[in-house]
């Protein structure tokens, strides 16, 4: 949504597309998870009073709408894409299948997992780390709005210390919530290894796929 506060950017979904587009010239498979919260947020939403479920849903169906604004932007760069559903749009999507999933990647295209897990009560987060598992994924990047893991809220805090390296359970001991501790677990179980990182920074995508020393680095051991 940029700085606008609501919505789709036009200019920062080009951006966007454009660092992906890079890093698919490079010979590299990546599959997607977008949010929504640009849109709709469904745990606020259920915050003031709203059923649960019903407002997860409508959480799900906002990610959908990313998916697709998504897919229209690397199309025009060039991409390849298909954008894959955990609830059945078929006129929108495809719904998800993980075969035809890793069949899009073997053949270069990009996959873009939308409405999350299909399930209320879990997070993008936690649908993140379930399809990078499905599709054996090496790694997972946490793409946000903050440079990674600090020991404290640096808003907040003006001596708040950035964490470049970290544990899984350090993340959840410490309650370090820039992912949800569901998702740091499941990562944790499955030994994935997490990269979170500023997406508002040009080039930070293909830096970290690269090898870089951006953002924070969560695995077994710090």
């Amino acid at each position: 949504m940029g700085n606008q506060g609501f919505g789709i950017h036009p200019e920062i979904i080009s951006n966007v597309a454009c660092e992906i587009k890079d890093i698919i010239d490079l010979g590299v498979e990546m599959a997607i998870v977008v949010g929504g919260g640009n849109i709709f947020r469904g745990i606020a939403a259920s915050s003031y009073g709203m059923d649960r479920t019903a407002a997860d849903h409508m959480g799900m169906l906002a990610t959908v709408i990313n998916s697709i604004a998504l897919q229209g932007a690397l199309e025009k760069k060039g991409v390849q894409t298909r954008v894959q559903s955990a609830l059945s749009m078929p006129e929108v999507a495809e719904s998800f299948i993980l075969r035809k999933a890793v069949k899009h990647l073997e053949k270069g295209r990009v996959v873009i997992f939308g409405a999350g897990t299909g399930n209320p009560y879990f997070t993008t987060d936690t649908a993140a780390v379930l399809r990078a598992q499905e599709i054996h994924a090496e790694i997972l990047l946490k793409a946000t709005k903050v440079d990674g893991l600090y020991d404290s809220d640096p808003v907040k805090n003006s001596d708040a210390i950035f964490i470049k390296k970290t544990s899984y359970m350090d993340v959840l001991q410490k309650q370090l919530k820039v992912m949800d501790m569901t998702a740091v677990s499941l990562a944790m179980e499955n030994s994935l290894p997490l990269v979170v990182f500023n997406l508002n920074v040009s080039g930070n995508i293909k830096n970290v796929i690269c090898g870089k020393e951006i953002g924070t680095f969560i695995t077994n051991s710090c």
